[in-house]
């Protein structure tokens, strides 16, 4: 009998490739569609296992499942069997390779006892006191009347720890079961045990917690006969067989079990059984694709089937995106290093990639992927050079409005003549009416007269002002170059991470980059201190034409504001129309060219620091003006910016010694334990392409071309909650999948997977229309059921 439709006899063809993915171990990078068995310890799960697969299971009373088993069903000619450990991940890499290496012999399958206690042997449960294992026992069994299926048989549940089993032992068990049935693509099989109350069993609580409205859950009644005929507990399990109390959207099936007196008997004879058992009281109210095993193997094909199909679209998206991101790790992680050459080469290719990225951060050229989005703060952390540009450009504008200590003021703004406070942009700093200071300066003057002549001043005058002043200078520009250092080490480590695996980084930051770094910023914090040293001892030196400039724009200004009171105070508010009016004559001119020519100054000491205080402000701002151009280009451009380009270079790389270069390249434990994790996602490629290579060797007689406008198009890469988009008519607007983008941008180089093709044009190309015309196909087919 066929449990198959004829339609869909490559269903077994797609199973192979999940089963093949998850053989693998990628069903620990992502989910995969599965069959999931897990019930309460003696619920009879075994007895399912052996109704559909016609193999007999442990199912001795004192003897539980300790381990996952994966049984893999397909229909074959020949009879085959196939027995082997998946190592559970976390395992070291020698004790993984043991278990791999476990053979059983094919002839043993008539009870599987024998083999469950070898299995138990290899992964160390009948020693060192441990009860249960997160390896993997796979079955693979082939025949002509074994359906095309693939199952997971968990590990029974137990609610409460015993002598053989720890408490440790039960969290264990339900973290694993929980584990397995809450990958969002299994089918969880959950079974229950008539010969108890369902509402004790936690497993369909425990299903309920990862599927709440029942969508993926298919539960399976066990030992029917043991319930007392016209009994409350057969009403109970009949109305949930019913699905009329713990519901679920694929319903519930019952099976009969074999028991100890007919154990003995045939797969045949067992199913006869079965069957007269159903065909009479309240069983056979049921529908009969809910009874009995031989209607339970198609129905859980068919449920597998539609659930993969269902899935098929995202399970791609989620294989490209882990290529890529296993792409991306191999190339952070680098090539295998462990010799002292290949050490260095990989330090020398790290170098490239860093001083490449630093480099384009100085220069100020954003072109790589590594700056993203300028409008996020993290995309403006790295570019360096739009940081230090602007906070000099803040520097210079805080310089302006805050670099001085005292703010001199007109005597106009302050008729007082004491200080006042000027609130500035950024901080508060004293103001003095300009008699006030030029009381002091006189002050000042008077203690430190030396030979000069009255009316005149000591130049020495003008610098002794000019520190006073300058003070703020000091504390403002360390400020800044703190800012800029922390934003260029900031920069350096981004990159660094972005160029090297963590270990990697630590140990060049640590070695290498640090103390490079540490050397600049001393270089640069060394030229501030002699930028800074001319303007706070010493004596005033310009040779810039600013200076007197400036000078005479402050006597100019002055004179201005006293003509100005002059006018004013002549003419009054009255004639601000007509200053020439009849009464104005040529008394009035003399009188107004009089006032306009102010006596001379008559005190020569008032004259002297009015003229020294003239001289401060001009140099003042020449020397400010200075000050910021030169910490901008001769500190932090020539110590900083420029020496940080060679802080990590292929000729750094070259000078280091080899111990030092095995310290720091050569890879820790979590590196090759990751690059074995990623490098085992070559397999998912090397699946993906042999399957379709298969396929299209298989079907080369009935495959139409791609370029033919009748032949089915690619399920659309926009899939809504896992469902698929069949088109009939042609739609020349459909993309392609992200497989094949992947598969085309990659070309030979698949990130360190070594899988090079002969021919990349014509053999990615036939490779990718397979895999298009296979989600198209089982989408067909979906459809029309």
């Amino acid at each position: 009998m066929d449990m198959l439709p004829h339609h869909f006899k490559d269903q077994g063809e797609l199973l192979d490739i999940i089963d093949e993915l998850r053989s693998h171990g990628l069903n620990s990078y992502i989910s995969l569609p599965q069959l999931v068995v897990c019930g309460d310890q003696s619920a009879g799960k075994s007895s399912v296992l052996e109704g559909i697969s016609g193999v007999p299971f442990p199912t001795k009373d004192n003897l539980c499942t300790r381990f996952a088993t994966e049984v893999v069903l397909r229909r074959d000619a020949k009879s085959r069997a196939h027995v082997t450990i998946l190592p559970d991940g976390d395992r070291p890499d020698e004790e993984k390779e043991e278990l791999r290496g476990f053979k059983a012999p094919t002839s043993g399958l008539e009870d599987l006892s024998d083999l469950a206690e070898m299995a138990k042997d290899r992964m160390g449960l009948n020693r060192n006191g441990k009860a249960f294992s997160r390896d993997i026992l796979r079955i693979e069994l082939s025949g002509p009347d074994q359906p095309h299926l693939t199952l997971v048989d968990l590990p029974g549940l137990i609610h409460a720890e015993s002598k053989q089993q720890s408490a440790q032992d039960v969290n264990l068990l339900a973290s694993l079961v929980r584990d397995y049935i809450a990958n969002p693509r299994s089918i969880v099989l959950a079974v229950v045990s008539a010969k108890n109350d369902y509402a004790n069993q936690v497993v369909t609580k425990f299903a309920r917690e990862v599927d709440a409205k029942g969508l993926r859950t298919l539960g399976v009644i066990t030992k029917p006969d043991m319930l007392h005929i016209g009994s409350e507990s057969e009403a109970a399990y009949l109305g949930l067989a019913r699905n009329e109390d713990v519901q679920f959207r694929l319903g519930w099936h019952v099976i009969r079990n074999r028991d100890f007196d007919t154990k003995h008997l045939s797969r045949a004879e067992r199913d006869e059984t079965e069957r007269a058992f159903f065909s009479n009281g309240v069983w056979q109210t049921l529908p009969l694709h809910s009874l009995g095993v031989e209607s339970l193997r198609p129905r859980l094909s068919n449920v597998l089937k539609d659930q993969i199909i269902s899935e098929l679209p995202a399970l791609i998206r989620d294989i490209e995106s882990g290529l890529a991101d296993s792409r991306n790790r191999i190339r952070y992680l680098g090539d295998p290093r462990g010799t002292a050459s290949e050490q260095r080469l990989y330090l020398i290719r790290i170098s490239e990639g860093f001083s490449s990225l630093l480099r384009s951060a100085i220069d100020g050229v954003y072109d790589r992927d590594f700056f993203g989005d300028a409008r996020t703060d993290a995309g403006f952390k790295k570019r360096l050079r739009a940081v230090v540009q602007d906070l000099l450009l803040d520097f210079a504008q805080v310089m302006q409005t805050d670099g001085h200590l005292e703010q001199i003021l007109s005597d106009d703004d302050d008729n007082s003549g004491s200080y006042v406070t000027v609130a500035a942009s950024t901080a508060s700093r004293r103001g003095i009416s300009r008699s006030a200071y030029l009381e002091a300066v006189g002050q000042l003057m008077r203690r430190t007269r030396g030979r000069e002549l009255p009316g005149t001043f000591d130049p020495m005058i003008v610098g002794d002002l000019f520190f006073n002043r300058s003070q703020p200078w000091a504390d403002l520009v360390h400020g800044y170059i703190d800012q800029i250092v922390a934003a260029a080490r900031t920069t350096v480590e981004l990159i660094l991470t972005r160029s090297a695996d963590g270990f990697t980084a630590e140990c060049l930051l640590r070695e290498i980059i640090n103390p490079a770094f540490e050397g600049y910023v001393e270089k640069l914090r060394q030229k501030v201190e002699d930028i800074l040293r001319p303007h706070r001892r010493g004596h005033p030196i310009t040779y810039n034409h600013y200076f007197t400039d400036t000078i005479q724009k402050a006597r100019r200004d002055h004179a201005k504001k006293q003509q100005s009171k002059i006018l004013h105070s002549f003419f009054g508010n009255e004639s601000r129309s007509a200053p020439y009016g009849p009464s104005f004559d040529d008394a009035d001119m003399e009188k107004l060219l009089e006032a306009l020519n102010p006596e001379l100054e008559g005190s020569m000491d008032r004259f002297a620091c009015l003229e020294a205080t003239y001289c401060m402000e001009a140099y003042y701002k020449v020397a400010m003006k200075t000050l910021v151009d030169n910490i901008a280009v001769l500190s932090v451009e020539s110590c900083l910016l420029e020496g940080l380009k060679d802080a990590f270079t292929a000729q750094t790389v070259m000078r280091l010694d080899d111990d030092l270069v095995r310290k720091i390249a050569a890879e820790n434990e979590e590196s090759v334990k990751e690059r074995s994790r990623v490098l085992s996602t070559k397999v998912l490629r090397d699946i993906l392409d042999s399957e379709m290579n298969e396929y299209d060797d298989l079907n080369a007689d009935k495959t139409l071309d791609t370029d033919d406008m009748d032949s089915p198009l690619p399920i659309s890469g926009d899939v809504n909650d896992g469902s698929h988009d069949c088109h009939q008519e042609p739609d020349h607007s459909v993309k392609t999948t992200g497989l094949q983008e992947a598969t085309r941008d990659a070309g030979d180089d698949w990130g360190g997977f070594g899988l090079i093709h002969k021919d990349p044009d014509s053999t990615v190309k036939s490779k990718k229309r397979s895999l298009r015309h296979r989600v198209a196909m089982f989408g067909d087919v979906a459809m029309k059921e």
